[in-house]
């Protein structure tokens, strides 16, 4: 029986991405029916909103999507429908693999661990306001609830990943009731997983250490600022951010999606690199039980990324973004 995934295109490059992501998935093979819909810019002027309840309900329905990136202005109009989407469907996990690949240029090779990342409060939780006409303030909100929740969902992604340790990152030496709060709770959780080692690192040392030496780490836990920030660059270690792919995960719900952004600057100019978009879509069909498949892309990409000659312009290739995908398909 098909698995009906919820497909929404985005802004910006988004549509171009995603599309051929759907390509690429539909020659897997894998067993999908698409129910397409949209948010952001494009539905602005129609629905009032960029985030419209029909692409909500889809969400529910069918407790699966995959997106596109959607604009989110900078100091001022609509707010991120990112984060309304993981507050409203308390997607409370942001995953996001970091991961080198032979033929592609980076920073360290062997470089293969997962942030987890807090998705639903810290400074994140929207809580701000004005203090007079001269101070602006943010509350940082961090719940036992939250953190226990995020620290178990990543010792269960390292058992079943089969990885040898997890290490939370925190700023509880200054932040001493928030972060210690979530330092607590991954200490206690971490006693009930006796054969995966555990460690915390503080959130400024542990940038200077994934830059130094990423390959010895597997699993890094963090609320939502740090992981945000740390995730981001994380991926300019193995590429950048057209390398990354990205989930949100609740206990019921899963949106997959590409880290990047719009880039508007070469929408509808064939230039994007899908990769971002394809990984996540492989993270989805995993999700799903369409192990095959996904397996099935893979191979293509590693094909693709070791011949080193078809690749994308920002990846040192001539290809566009459909000759790209086509390619892929080639070796699926």
């Amino acid at each position: 029986m098909a698995k009906t995934v919820t497909l929404i295109h985005g802004d910006g490059i988004g549509p171009e991405v995603i599309s051929v992501a759907k390509k690429i998935i539909d020659a897997s093979g894998a067993n999908i029916e698409w129910e397409e819909v949209n948010a952001g810019e494009s539905v602005l002027d129609k629905y009032k909103t960029p985030l419209p309840d029909y692409v909500i309900e889809s969400i529910k329905k069918n407790k699966v999507a995959l997106k596109g990136p959607i604009t989110t202005p900078v100091g001022g109009g609509f707010r991120s429908v990112n984060v309304a989407l993981r507050q409203t469907l308390n997607l409370y996990a942001n995953v996001r693999p970091i991961k080198s690949y032979e033929g592609i240029y980076c920073l360290h090779k062997n470089v293969d661990f997962i942030i987890v990342r807090e998705n639903t409060e810290g400074l994140y939780a929207g809580i701000e306001h004005m203090v007079g006409d001269d101070a602006a303030e943010s509350i940082k909100v961090i719940t036992k609830k939250a953190s226990n929740k995020i620290v178990k969902f990543a010792f269960e992604l390292a058992k079943k990943d089969t990885r040898k340790k997890v290490t939370a990152v925190h700023k509880a030496n200054i932040m001493k009731l928030s972060d210690g709060l979530f330092l607590r709770c991954f200490k206690n959780i971490a006693n009930e997983y006796n054969n995966i080692i555990s460690e915390d690192v503080i959130v400024d040392a542990m940038s200077m250490k994934l830059v130094q030496t990423p390959q010895n780490y597997d699993v890094i836990v963090a609320p939502n600022l740090y992981g945000d920030i740390l995730s981001d660059m994380a991926a300019g270690l193995v590429g950048g951010l057209g390398l990354a792919p990205g989930a949100n995960i609740g206990d019921e719900i899963a949106v997959f999606e590409p880290v990047h952004g719009t880039a508007p600057d070469i929408a509808g100019k064939n230039l994007a690199n899908p990769i971002s978009a394809i990984l996540s879509s492989i993270m989805m069909l995993k999700h799903i039980d369409e192990y095959e498949a996904a397996l099935k892309i893979e191979n293509a990409i590693s094909k693709v990324f070791k011949k080193n000659s078809k690749l994308t312009k920002d990846l040192g290739g001539n290809l566009g973004t459909k000759e790209f995908a086509q390619e892929i398909i080639k070796n699926i």
